[in-house]
């Protein structure tokens, strides 16, 4: 008998909602119910004011993204879901680190932040906080480097992200 390894993988959806009171919690009480884990989930206002956008990143293999995108549509609040992680797309993320730092140290972690062209956004006697975006690749990266100074505190955004344009013709 052949086993069949279906791959699990990271996904990007971009689910459009109506802007309304409780959207939130019935969209990730959905995630909760089916027992699906949410990586990452970003919730803002769009170019609408009457529709909000939530990028939430989620794994699982084919099927799973399947039920999910079909459990989406069957909320009432739902407009529209895209699937990110197939098609042209770019994305970011926000970071903030608080990150010790002295005197001897502080050239050092300037060096760094200057290579990932993050900012010094407040400096102190013993750390500094860094703002820094990217895609999640380069966050953790920047993450990596910052650990060996010690990170005091940490808060990323999660991912959000776009479709590419049309090319022009």
């Amino acid at each position: 008998m052949k086993s069949v390894h279906t791959k699990m993988k990271k996904h990007t959806l971009a689910v459009i909602v109506e802007n309304r009171p409780g959207v939130l919690s019935r969209v990730s009480g959905l995630f909760s119910r089916r027992g699906y884990n949410i990586h990452s989930l970003a919730v803002g206002t769009t170019e609408e004011p009457n529709v909000s956008r939530m990028t939430i990143v989620v794994e699982g293999d084919d099927v799973v993204l399947e039920q999910i995108i079909k459990q989406l549509y069957k909320l009432i609040d739902v407009v529209k879901v895209l699937e990110l992680s197939s098609i042209p797309a770019v994305d970011r993320e926000l970071v903030l680190v608080k990150v010790a730092a002295n005197e001897r140290t502080r050239p050092e972690i300037t060096k760094i932040v200057d290579i990932f062209r993050a900012r010094i956004v407040d400096l102190g006697e013993d750390a500094v906080i860094i703002e820094a975006t990217g895609d999640s690749e380069k966050i953790d990266a920047l993450e990596n480097m910052l650990t060996k100074y010690g990170i005091k505190e940490m808060v990323r955004t999660g991912k959000i992200a776009l479709s590419r344009s049309e090319e022009i013709k």
